[in-house]
């Protein structure tokens, strides 16, 4: 049962370490995802398995056709089709109906080149796997992980993760104290730190051909190339999907308040906050 308590004041919110890979990875997860659409581009469908090519059948296609003269953007997921004219596969650039998968306003560069796309995503890489491989090394050490991101037990209960959503719905999001993070905030912290980055970085290693000769258990893990791939796209999806609703909430809960918290790392409470 929540109480109120008095605020109004600063409470420390984020570790330093926690600031500075947030804004490191603005700028890698940018580059990546940009690049990364730029890149998918050359090739718009995956598939499953070692192989993958044109007289393949692929779980997914984004791409265009001609109906009465006009040409229609779709993505098929497992056939299902979906009309994305405008958005997805057909487009419109200076004047001009484009047809690619990803349009010019998602991709790193904004016209298509391959050998951009790949240099862009490598930089990307190296940027976003320094930095979280610091990040996870200083976390384990300082105890973050396991303090911050990892439910307790007496928190992994239905009735727990009823009371934090009922919480999250009533706009609530310092119902764990400003200094903790809530249920909601550690599960879904967790699944990207130690499940959606590591498949991330995972499944790109097993798409590199150098990695395929130096590392081939890889292929071995993710079923070869084309599923790393799939498992690459998907992780990316997910990744993204993560970062509009991380986005929506702090809107939600008070942009200027936050994005101060993640660079001074403290957090002012309103002046009745809530602590359970």
């Amino acid at each position: 049962m929540a109480k109120r308590t008095t605020g109004g004041g600063l409470v420390k919110r984020h570790r330093l370490s926690t600031r500075i890979w947030h804004w490191v990875n603005v700028i890698a997860v940018f580059l990546l995802i940009g690049s990364g659409a730029s890149i998918f581009n050359a090739h718009p469908q995956l598939y499953w398995g070692n192989y993958g090519a044109n007289f393949d059948t692929p779980w997914l296609t984004i791409g265009a056709r001609a109906d009465a003269g006009e040409r229609q953007g779709f993505v098929n997921i497992a056939g299902i089709e979906i009309d994305t004219t405008g958005v997805l596969g057909v487009f419109e650039k200076d004047g001009e109906v484009r047809t690619r998968a990803f349009p010019h306003w998602i991709t790193i560069p904004a016209e298509y080149s391959l050998s951009a796309g790949r240099r862009f995503h490598f930089l990307g890489a190296w940027i976003f796997g320094v930095a979280g491989l610091l990040y996870f090394i200083w976390s384990l050490f300082n105890g973050h992980i396991w303090r911050d991101l990892i439910p307790r037990r007496s928190q992994l209960t239905p009735a727990a993760l009823w009371h934090d959503i009922r919480q999250h719905l009533r706009l609530n999001f310092l119902h764990g104290g400003a200094e903790k993070y809530n249920l909601l905030q550690k599960l879904s912290y967790a699944g990207v730190v130690l499940i959606i980055l590591p498949l991330l970085v995972g499944t790109g290693l097993t798409m590199s051909p150098n990695m395929n000769a130096a590392w081939p258990w890889l292929l071995d893990i993710f079923g070869g190339r084309q599923s790393a791939r799939s498992l690459h796209f998907i992780a990316a999806f997910l990744l993204v999907g993560f970062i509009f609703i991380h986005i929506a909430l702090v809107i939600l809960a008070g942009p200027i308040n936050e994005i101060r918290s993640m660079i001074t790392g403290r957090l002012k409470m309103p002046k009745e906050a809530p602590h359970d």
